[in-house]
């Protein structure tokens, strides 16, 4: 790991920030109980950020996409992204499960007997 160098960028423009990239991660901009005024500025604000089928062609063929769920189609990402064959969402779910057991399985063996 030492050997390895990572850099982070900042982009204004979504195709930019995508161009070459092997993963393409989202997070919600659009999460369940928010105001239906505030759905609309967000919707202004984060719509061109939507991660598309036409966003998605910027990045490398074999790149993936990753949003660490709940995902609300239309906003963050299209229904043909989050459904399509490049999505591991439900991979990365089911690893976030197996790790919340291995935490539960730790901290209930953790409880004086």
């Amino acid at each position: 790991i030492r050997d390895r160098v990572s850099t982070q960028s900042t982009w204004g423009d979504a195709a930019a920030a995508v161009t070459g990239a092997d993963v393409v991660y989202t997070d919600s901009w659009m999460s369940y109980g928010i105001p239906t005024e505030e759905q609309q500025v967000r919707m202004k604000m984060f719509g061109p950020y939507q991660v598309n089928a036409a966003l998605m062609g910027h990045a490398k063929p074999d790149c993936i996409f990753m949003n660490c769920l709940p995902a609300a189609r239309g906003m963050e990402q299209t229904a043909e992204v989050i459904d399509g064959p490049q999505s591991i969402v439900f991979d990365e779910a089911e690893n976030r499960l197996h790790a919340q057991k291995a935490l539960l399985l730790f901290l209930l063996n953790s409880i004086p007997k």
